[in-house]
């Protein structure tokens, strides 16, 4: 068969607007983008595959340039024509729904993979691997999944003018935006609408997951993210409405925030972190708040973890200890909520189900930054920035690193070091890689799984050092006082 043989198959399985009737239609609307000397094009039986040949057939016939961005402009056109309009997506979202909440994602995930919206491909290039330490199993992956630029490609993005369209990545606007060199290609993007406290949100899957169906819920309106008593009761209605997915929020301020400030959005998705799994190490209690049951969480960084069954008591509690640490400061243990009138304290608050029971972790946070510590006192510090030095936003603050791509090459030349071959290493390494090296004995069998378990070791110190109150007798006497408040 052909490609665009293939190609329309997929696009009537995946589309219910299309039918055979629609074949030569369709036919020619695949030839505009592609090129008429691509009617014959042999396919392939993997939809994926086949539209590689596609986006090489147009670039031979001249009808795109061979840069990353106009490749990826044309595949999200052509998978456009299998994926519905946005009203029939959310016709068939809610009608699914009535089925159960999990039919539902489950068939909108499954269509954001086969349509490529959602990168496989690239995902499954990710590295991941366990690494055990005291607070448990943390996640270690290294991100190789989003393509990197050519040197053409960046000198294009620099010379073209800021649009201002759409907004951001997160706004409603992106809907089946074509793209251009300095903003991602979305023909094929769709978004499930809902309402959130009589607002209206969004609903979609990222395309470059860092974990299983990795959602995306973000507010119709284009305005900065804030931590308040409502966000802890929209993170709890959407647990509500789809009960087998986690939901967070990343914190409001800089170095302790995510990437992208500039748009209320929370992410979630169908994952079980290391954090959720931590145990109670001691329990609080909440004055005026019988019906929420509290505890200090035994996890690297500083958690306490509320319970109960009604969200309305879990939010009220919520806000009470939020209200409580955006105004505490304990000199003693560098933690300061104001200074020269500038708010430091906020929270990462992350939701989820554990039977009938509603969770939610406050995870407390501080971005001050000092003459020692110009990054961040609360940040990894310098001595771990050769493995991370990033912001810990949501994922990480759960236990699942999210490594930049450059490490993959820098940690094969540190084992290379490890095992006395001739190597570059990378200076920013060397004082780790010494400290390994003398440690342990490396051999040619054990080098990998040791080198794991050292990165794993580093992660654990990055998040002990995101934590506001450490896991020594100071900081445990520091916690106490902060606790005993509420």
């Amino acid at each position: 068969m052909t490609a665009i043989s293939r190609q329309i198959d997929t696009i009537i399985k995946l589309n219910p607007d299309y039918t055979e009737m629609d074949r030569i239609y369709l036919t020619n609307k695949l030839l505009n983008l592609l090129g008429d000397d691509t009617l014959s094009l042999a396919g392939s039986a993997d939809p994926l595959k086949n539209l590689d040949l596609m986006v090489a057939a147009a670039i031979a016939t001249g009808k795109i340039s061979d840069t990353l961005a106009a490749k990826q402009i044309l595949e999200a056109q052509l998978m456009d024509f299998a994926t519905p309009r946005p009203s029939r997506i959310n016709q068939l979202f809610w009608d699914k729904y009535q089925q159960s909440p999990q039919a539902a994602t489950d068939w909108f995930f499954a269509l954001s993979c086969a349509n490529n919206y959602v990168q496989t491909r690239a995902i499954a290039k990710n590295l991941v691997f366990p690494a055990k330490t005291a607070f448990g199993n943390l996640e270690i992956t290294i991100n190789m999944s989003k393509p990197e630029k050519d040197p053409k490609e960046i000198a294009l993005a620099a010379k073209a003018k800021a649009s201002g369209y759409p907004d951001c990545a997160l706004c409603l606007q992106t809907e089946g935006y074509a793209g251009r060199n300095n903003f991602a290609a979305r023909s094929n993007h769709r978004i499930v609408r809902f309402l959130l406290a009589g607002r209206t949100w969004g609903f979609q899957y990222s395309p470059y997951a860092y974990f299983n169906e990795h959602a995306i819920f973000l507010d119709a309106v284009h305005e900065p993210m804030k931590i308040s008593q409502q966000t802890f009761a929209n993170l709890l209605a959407i647990v509500t409405m789809f009960p087998t997915y986690f939901v967070g929020s990343n914190a409001d301020l800089p170095i302790v925030g995510g990437s992208m400030l500039a748009h209320e959005h929370y992410q979630g998705g169908r994952h079980q972190f290391p954090m959720m799994q931590a145990p109670i190490v001691e329990t609080l209690h909440l004055s005026g708040y019988p019906d929420v049951s509290a505890g200090i969480v035994k996890w690297s960084m500083s958690v306490i973890r509320l319970t109960s069954s009604s969200p309305v008591a879990l939010t009220n509690a919520a806000e009470h200890v939020r209200a409580l640490w955006a105004n505490y400061s304990d000199p003693t243990a560098q933690i300061r909520a104001v200074v020269t009138g500038q708010r430091h304290h906020t929270v990462t608050p992350i939701a989820y189900r554990v039977g009938g029971q509603y969770q939610l972790d406050l995870v407390l946070r501080d971005n001050q930054t000092s003459a020692q510590y110009p990054d961040g006192i609360f940040h990894p510090h310098q001595d771990v920035q050769h493995i991370k030095k990033e912001n810990i936003g949501l994922i990480e603050v759960m236990g699942r690193a999210i490594l930049p791509a450059r490490l993959k090459a820098e940690l094969a030349q540190v084992k290379r070091y490890l095992l006395g071959k001739p190597n570059h290493l990378a200076a920013a390494h060397e004082p780790w890689a010494k400290q390994l090296l003398a440690a342990h004995t490396w051999t040619a069998d054990n080098a990998d799984s040791q080198l794991q378990v050292a990165v794993g070791e580093v992660f654990a110190r990055v998040l002990s050092d995101a934590g506001v109150f450490k896991w020594n007798q100071a900081g445990r006497q520091a916690m106490v006082r902060f606790c005993q408040l509420l």
